[in-house]
């Protein structure tokens, strides 16, 4: 019930409110579309996504070759520190995306481990693409001449530095095939065209799982030129070593080494 002396006041009180009520809601309905509120929130948006992307293409870590998506083969590069050299023609590499540039090496938690347990599991196996080294010894067999050589060549060449992996594809070994540079004294080289030229390894003759990017001719004209030059294990006997019975006949390549390995397993069973 409506008392008598309340009457017009109570509904100009009513009125103003709704009035009010009405004033700011249309204000914030409007403040949402003027440019200097929609603008800014655009390009911060904008901004977020475009980082993100950035984050998960480049700059995101990958520690191992299940990481590796199959898009980025053929397209794209890894960039990282070689931990431990394998073979005269394999490595692992720590992924450090984006280098020095985003913190790698010198913020502190962003270390490239340096103890083996630190780096278990978070290390890509590089096959380097293209060349074929002389196999060490192991699994009961004989080490190739100048397998040593070669992987200690490869090790003073790359261990603890910096290399860019073009990645081509996943081998049955869970390597990546890739064609790998590093820089030496301001100068990207090309890790397994540096092996050819130095008589360290052979063009990659396999049927099947050869890669070489646009550079295999490049590759046979550097592997002629070492034996031209007979240069690493092209080198022949000298007069001495022909005397004292050293073998004149040419070496036997890493491809020829596992075939007749393969052979003889065979035989065997």
């Amino acid at each position: 019930m409506r008392w008598p002396w309340t009457g017009d006041e109570d509904d100009k009180k009513s009125g103003l409110a709704s009035w009010t009520e009405t004033r700011e809601t249309a204000n914030w309905s409007s403040t949402f579309v003027e440019p200097r509120t929609l603008i800014p929130a655009i390009v911060l948006t904008a901004t977020t996504v475009a980082g993100l992307r950035l984050y998960k293409s480049y700059l995101r870590r990958i520690p191992s070759v299940n990481h590796i998506k199959p898009g980025y083969f053929r397209r794209r590069s890894l960039f990282g520190r070689v931990t431990t050299v394998g073979d005269a023609d394999n490595f692992r590499l720590f992924h450090t995306p984006g280098g020095r540039l985003v913190g790698w090496g010198w913020l502190p938690w962003k270390k490239v481990p340096t103890t083996r347990e630190g780096l278990l599991r978070k290390t890509i196996h590089i096959r380097i693409a293209g060349v074929d080294a002389p196999e060490m010894a192991h699994f009961g067999r004989e080490a190739q001449p100048f397998s040593k050589e070669a992987h200690d060549w490869l090790t003073q060449y790359i261990q603890n530095r910096r290399v860019r992996a073009y990645i081509y594809r996943r081998d049955q070994f869970d390597r990546v095939v890739a064609q790998v540079y590093v820089r030496r004294w301001l100068l990207k080289r090309d890790v397994g065209l540096e092996m050819l030229k130095n008589g360290l390894a052979t063009v990659y003759e396999a049927k099947t799982g050869s890669e070489f990017g646009e550079f295999e001719q490049q590759y046979r004209d550097a592997e002629k030129k070492a034996k031209e030059q007979r240069v690493g294990m092209w080198t022949r006997p000298t007069m001495l070593g022909r005397l004292r019975g050293e073998a004149t006949k040419a070496p036997e390549s890493p491809r020829e080494y596992k075939n007749r390995h393969a052979a003889a397993d065979k035989q065997k069973k």
